[in-house]
């Protein structure tokens, strides 16, 4: 059980103040690792922040805006002379726009695809380059989705966007390998959050994720958050380029 440790390790959570990304930083927190949670809402890292405080971990908070992706080397070179290295950088944070691909503006395109895979790209290039330099391994974890495999309808661009995530993974994977970081993402199924509750609380809609999805249950944040810190740990050193789906056998059958 050691191989899951992370003891000594600091961990970088994008998106990690409620829903999928909390439910990460508390795994790995738990697991020893020192978190730094990054939003949007300075409000909601404060609360997340105290929600974790009996982990006895260190956890530390940043506000800011993945939209600016040209700050965010300047970003994150701060986080790391405030904090230290990071030694796993969870890409969480997503965004979607929804509506019929033939009346989508442009800038709704851009938005999506801008939060959901430029800005994971960018923060994953700066994370790469300060381990690289230090001579040091890491670990990056980007949340997929059910869509980079199957799409419904008017999400275009959010496919687009976790499409993308799933091929810059192994891009990723591929060019960094040599250097020792590993390069994963998870792809959760329909998951109960406060982002999903309009879904969940649809009768019609539930019922038809429960009758698709063959272990018959809605997903948790924690059966995420158990394959980020398999993936976050030791025990997956000969892992990298793959997209592990949490979707209960979703996309195994039809």
């Amino acid at each position: 059980m050691a191989k899951f440790s992370l003891q000594g390790k600091q961990a970088l959570i994008t998106g990690g103040s409620r829903g999928i990304g909390l439910a990460i930083a508390k795994e790995l927190a738990q697991a020893g690792a020192d978190v730094i949670l990054l939003a949007r809402d300075s409000t909601r890292l404060q609360q997340a922040q105290k929600e974790l405080e009996n982990t006895g971990s260190k956890i530390s908070t940043y506000s800011f805006d993945l939209q600016n992706v040209n700050a965010i080397p300047q970003m994150y070179a701060e986080i790391v002379a405030a904090n230290g290295p990071i030694d796993i950088l969870v890409n969480n944070a997503g965004f979607t726009r929804r509506g019929p691909a033939q009346e989508l503006s442009i800038d709704d395109w851009n938005i999506v695809i801008t939060i959901n895979l430029t800005a994971v790209f960018v923060l994953s290039q700066a994370f790469a380059k300060e381990r690289i330099a230090n001579g040091k391994k890491g670990k990056i974890i980007n949340i997929a989705s059910l869509m980079s495999e199957a799409v419904r309808q008017d999400n275009s661009p959010y496919a687009a966007a976790k499409g993308g995530i799933r091929q810059l993974t192994k891009a990723l994977a591929v060019d960094w390998a040599r250097y020792g970081i590993n390069v994963n993402a998870i792809g959760p199924g329909y998951i109960r959050t406060d982002l999903t509750r309009p879904l969940y609380e649809d009768c019609a809609f539930h019922q038809w994720v429960i009758e698709r999805t063959p272990i018959g249950r809605w997903g948790l944040p924690e059966d995420v958050a158990s394959t980020a810190l398999f993936l976050a740990s030791e025990a997956s050193d000969f892992i990298t380029g793959q997209c592990i789906y949490v979707d209960g056998g979703w996309l195994s059958t039809f």
